[in-house]
């Protein structure tokens, strides 16, 4: 990949989409991830208006350590970038306690909401400021595994990096200077209090599936492989299958015209 001309076209596409559409600029969730990293940093690049936020929910210290250095790295090389942290803990543990619910006993249903919450507030931010929100989906979670939150991170006005895969974003943020803890810290969503990973959740790591993503493509499947290759490929084609409904677009009832 050809890293300052991705960086300039991503860059380039995200201010012509800006003032297309009549807004100042971006709102960015950042996680204390590389793909949110990489996702801020590309839009400051285009001297628009950007505000990240952090959002912790029962954060581990980590992530939340990380987080705070990017935005200060990006306070430091983007004077139009803004940063501010939104402390979403004692809304989610209103919400858990209105639910009634268990965390132990609904604990994924529980993760999802710290995601559709912080969804939530990046729009707020977003219509108070005329800003955009810009996803941080990258091109194995969006369209390979389904590995994000239906309408949490999920809900987006425009996802920049949604054409990379997770390597690549790896690549094009260590080209455009994204702090090294960053770039070291094994991928998180960050959605659980601890510091479990993506692999931990997934069963296989972004390489892995990047490249049962492209055997799929070709039209292989798990009986085209041995060991672990045919491992990894019933791991995606799980993932694959179950989160259709959050690739594909929300189907409609269409109603016959001999009923209209």
């Amino acid at each position: 990949m050809k890293l300052q001309e991705t960086a300039d076209h991503i860059t380039n596409w995200l201010k012509s989409y800006s003032v297309r559409t009549g807004m100042k600029g971006f709102v960015v969730g950042i996680s204390g991830g590389i793909d949110s990293a990489l996702t801020s940093t590309l839009c400051a690049r285009t001297g628009l208006e950007v505000l990240t936020l952090e959002m912790p929910i029962h954060q581990h210290p980590d992530q939340a350590s990380r987080g705070k250095e990017h935005q200060a790295w990006l306070a430091s090389n983007f004077s139009n970038s803004k940063h501010h942290q939104v402390d979403l803990t004692p809304v989610y543990d209103h919400f858990v306690a209105a639910m009634k619910l268990g965390a132990a006993e609904h604990e994924l249903s529980l993760a999802n909401s710290r995601a559709r919450l912080r969804m939530s507030t990046l729009y707020y931010h977003a219509q108070s400021n005329g800003l955009l929100v810009a996803g941080t989906g990258n091109k194995v979670e969006d369209f390979g595994v389904g590995f994000y939150t239906k309408y949490g991170d999920g809900g987006v006005d425009l996802s920049p990096i949604a054409d990379l895969m997770k390597t690549e974003v790896f690549d094009l943020a260590r080209h455009l200077g994204v702090v090294d803890s960053i770039l070291d810290a094994k991928p998180t969503d960050g959605l659980w209090g601890d510091n479990r990973t993506d692999e931990d959740q997934l069963g296989a790591t972004y390489p892995e599936l990047e490249w049962a993503m492209a055997q799929q493509e070709a039209g292989k499947s798990p009986s085209d492989f041995i060991g672990r290759e045919a491992e990894v490929m019933a791991i995606y084609l799980s993932f694959n299958t179950a989160n259709k409904h959050k690739m594909l677009p929300i189907p409609v009832c269409e109603i016959p015209e001999r009923l209209k």
